[in-house]
């Protein structure tokens, strides 16, 4: 997936001994690595449009038809996920522009570099995450 591309394009930003967290070079690492991110789900979106209409074929044989009916749901419930993530980016490239990205939107403090290293997305910090997900289990029980 683009992620795993992105860990190659992308050396994990060491930051300078006291410099500040969030500085602008950390804001411009992070901004790189959501541009490049973004870009290549957009690609990848366009090229399976471009891959449905050109395979717009029509099989005489049910067991075939069923075949390419599954494929192609499989591809569009692939870049559904991948336009929810493109709308992810959006939002955390707007709070690098209003200065709260790296921020827990639950209880403000730091995310940590290496969180957003792994999920350059991630709108909470690990505490809150895993309050959140341990919530989940419970109420999913």
């Amino acid at each position: 997936m683009a992620e795993d591309i992105l860990h190659k394009q992308f050396p994990p930003y060491v930051p300078a001994k006291g410099e500040d967290y969030m500085s602008e070079k950390q804001l411009t690492h992070f901004r790189n690595i959501l541009d490049t991110l973004k870009r290549e789900l957009m690609d990848d979106i366009e090229r399976t449009v471009h891959t449905l209409q050109d395979e717009a074929t029509v099989f005489a044989d049910p067991n075939d038809r069923a075949s390419q009916e599954s494929d192609i749901a499989l591809e569009l419930r692939n870049r559904d996920r991948e336009r929810k993530l493109i709308k992810k980016i959006d939002e955390a490239l707007k709070r690098i522009e209003d200065g709260e990205y790296g921020y827990c939107d639950n209880c403000g403090v730091e995310i940590g570099l290496k969180r957003l290293e792994a999920r350059p997305t991630a709108t909470l910090c690990i505490d809150c995450k895993t309050l959140e997900e341990m919530r989940e289990r419970q109420i999913a029980k």
